[in-house]
C-alpha cells in the first residue's frame, strides 16, 4: 500500500457471529482524495465505512488516520464525520441547531457556533433557512443540512453512506455535482458508499469495487470502466451481455473460433491475461454496432454475431434492442429501431470486448456457460444452449 496514505485500513476483518463480512481487507487513501466504495447489497461496503467511523469493531486489523492508530477509539475522537443514508436530522430542531449540534457538544460558545453555522449555510446555499425545521425542507435541502452538520466540526475525513439514495433522479444529479465540487474546493478526504456506478464514477477520484467482503478491483473511474479485471467487475460496470467462446492464444493475439452464430476473430491481447481454452466474453449494449444482416460495411477488428431482433425500446437518444442469438438474448443499442424479426449482425470492437478465462474442469465450470460455448463453437460438443445473459 501507499506509505503516504492518510487513511489506512490494514488486514481488516469484520464478522457477525459465524458470518464473515470483511476478510483481511487492505485499503490506503491519500489526503484530499475522494474514494467511492462501490458494490451490490451485502458486499461489505457499508460495514467497511462503519468500521472506519468506529461504529463497528473489527475482529482483526487496524484503522489509522495520519499515522495514528484509531482502531480502539470512539467515533467522536477519530476526526471523522459520517453523513447517514437517512440524514438522521433532529426533527424538533431548526436547520441552524442541527448544523451546530456537534459544535455544541464540543463546548463552543454561542457566538462561535452562530458564526460557524452562518459560514456553513452560506457554503451550502442554505441562507434564509436557518429557522426552518427539517419537515419544512425539500429532500435536497435536508441532504445539505446533514452535510453541513458533518462539515461544521471541521472533520479530517468525511464519510458518506449512500447520501443520495433518498433523492429523486433530477435532484440527485444536482446534489452529487455539488458534493463533488465542494470536496474538491475544501480539499477534504472523503469516502462515499454507493451501489450506483454512475454516481461513483461522477464523484470519485478512485473507485473501489467490492465483492463478498474483498476488493475486486480499484482504480480511476476510467480504468475500472475500460479495463475491468474480472468478469464480476465487467458485469457490475455494465457489461451485462455474456458469451462463452473458444480461443487460442498465440503470437500476442487470441484467435476466436467461428461458431454457428459468431464469426472467427483475431484480437490483439493488449494486456489481457488469457490462456487457450474456453473464454467468457462480456460487452456493453452501447458498445455494439448493430447493422442489417445483409449490410456490406467493412469489418474492423472485433467479433461479429448474427441474430434476430425480438423487440426494441426507446431509452432517450437511442434504441435498445433485445436480439435472439441461438437460445440466448443479448442487448444492443442503435440510433434507429430495427423491426421485430429482422436479421441483424452485432459487431463488437476488439477494445470493447472483455475476455476472461472460464474456470477449468477442476474448478467445476458453470454448465450454462459451457453449453453456450458448444453453440457458438463448432469444435465443441453440440447440445441445448441455455441462456447465459446475467443481470449485474
Amino acid at each position: 500500500m501507499n506509505d503516504d496514505a492518510f487513511l489506512r485500513i490494514a488486514d481488516l476483518s469484520v464478522g457477525y457471529g459465524a458470518t464473515r463480512v470483511l476478510e483481511r481487507l487492505d485499503l490506503a487513501i491519500g489526503k484530499g482524495e475522494f474514494v467511492a466504495l462501490l458494490g451490490a447489497s451485502g458486499c461489505g461496503k457499508t460495514t467497511l465505512l462503519r468500521a472506519m467511523a468506529g461504529f463497528v469493531a473489527p475482529s482483526t486489523g487496524t484503522v489509522a488516520v495520519d499515522g495514528r492508530d484509531v482502531t480502539l477509539m470512539p467515533p467522536d475522537r477519530r476526526g471523522m464525520a459520517l453523513v447517514f443514508q437517512s440524514y438522521a436530522l433532529w426533527p424538533h430542531m431548526t436547520v441552524a441547531r442541527n448544523i451546530g449540534y456537534g459544535l455544541k457538544l464540543k463546548g463552543l460558545s454561542r457566538a462561535a457556533i452562530d458564526r460557524r453555522v452562518a459560514e456553513i449555510e452560506t457554503l451550502l446555499g442554505l441562507e434564509g433557512l436557518g429557522a426552518r425545521k427539517p419537515a419544512a425542507l425539500s429532500g435536497g435541502q435536508r441532504q445539505r443540512v446533514a452535510l453541513g452538520r458533518a462539515l461544521a466540526v471541521d472533520p479530517q475525513i468525511l464519510l458518506l453512506d449512500e447520501p443520495l439514495s433518498n433523492l429523486d433522479a433530477r435532484i440527485r444529479l444536482k446534489v452529487r455535482h455539488e458534493i463533488g465540487a465542494l470536496q474538491r474546493r475544501l480539499g477534504i478526504t472523503a469516502v462515499i458508499v454507493t451501489h450506483d456506478r454512475e454516481e461513483a464514477m461522477a464523484m470519485a477520484d478512485r473507485v473501489v469495487i467490492m465483492e463478498a467482503g474483498r476488493i475486486a478491483q480499484q482504480g480511476s473511474p476510467e480504468e475500472v470502466y475500460s479495463r475491468p479485471a474480472s468478469s464480476f467487475v465487467a458485469a457490475f460496470m455494465g457489461a451485462e451481455n455474456v458469451l462463452a467462446l473458444e480461443g487460442q492464444v498465440a503470437g500476442g493475439a487470441v484467435h476466436i473460433a467461428a461458431g454457428r452464430q459468431s464469426s472467427s476473430a483475431t484480437l490483439t491481447l493488449d494486456g489481457r491475461l488469457l490462456s487457450s481454452g474456453r473464454l467468457e466474453a462480456r460487452f456493453r449494449a452501447e458498445a455494439v454496432e448493430m447493422v442489417a444482416a445483409d449490410a456490406q460495411a467493412s469489418r474492423a477488428e472485433g467479433l461479429t454475431i448474427a441474430g434476430r431482433v425480438e423487440a426494441a425500446s426507446y431509452l432517450g437518444g437511442g434504441w435498445r434492442h433485445s436480439v435472439r442469438v441461438g437460445d440466448q438474448t443479448l442487448f444492443a443499442d442503435a440510433a434507429r429501431p430495427f423491426d421485430s424479426g429482422a436479421g441483424v449482425e452485432l459487431r463488437i470492437p476488439g477494445d470493447k470486448l472483455f475476455l476472461f478465462n472460464l474456470p477449468t474442469s477442476s474448478s467445476a465450470p458453470d454448465a450454462t456457460a459451457l453449453e453456450a460455448a458448444a453453440e457458438l463453437s463448432p469444435a465443441a460438443p453440440r447440445g441445448p444452449v441455455e441462456r447465459v445473459l446475467q443481470a449485474s
